[in-house]
């Protein structure tokens, strides 16, 4: 049997990507429930592949006994996309399919300090209009308390 492939879902950080990965599901059932392929094998072993412009790039395998994990893959170039493939297999169990590519762009602090700023101008913006508007209201210009004269209308 094939293990695979995994739900990999990615997250962007500073110079860095979160890699949350949940295990395939087993065909093997115990008392009519299906087993986790943790209680099956004990320990899985997981392949991440990065690609970027240079090409691909095979991190390390790395063991799990937890049914859903995270990874961090750090030092990575801000503003570039990166996309992460995952592989599971088992040491009794070598075949496996290979999940979906998922794409991210990496965070940088310039575009943090870009969002901040946009922020922080849009609040100006709306205080500056919010005392604009009440101080017509109050000098009269804007919905007006009184009528306006026959002769005006």
């Amino acid at each position: 049997a094939r293990l695979g492939p995994p739900e990999v879902n990615i997250s962007s950080c500073l110079n860095c990507i979160n890699v949350t990965i949940k295990l395939p599901t087993s065909h093997f059932r115990k008392n009519g429930k299906l087993l986790s392929l943790i209680h099956i094998y004990n320990v899985l072993y997981y392949n991440i592949t990065l690609k970027t412009l240079d090409g691909e790039h095979k991190r390390p395998h790395e063991k799990t006994t937890k049914e859903i994990f995270s990874t961090v893959i750090g030092e990575l170039y801000p503003s570039r996309n990166y996309c992460v493939s995952v592989t599971v297999t088992a040491s009794l169990n070598k075949h496996f399919i290979t999940s979906d590519w998922k794409c991210i762009t990496a965070d940088s602090v310039a575009q943090q300090g870009y969002n901040m700023l946009t922020i922080a101008g849009a609040v100006c913006f709306s205080l500056i209009l919010g005392a604009a508007l009440k101080y017509m209201h109050a000098g009269g210009y804007i919905l007006l308390k009184t009528s306006l004269p026959c002769t005006l209308v």
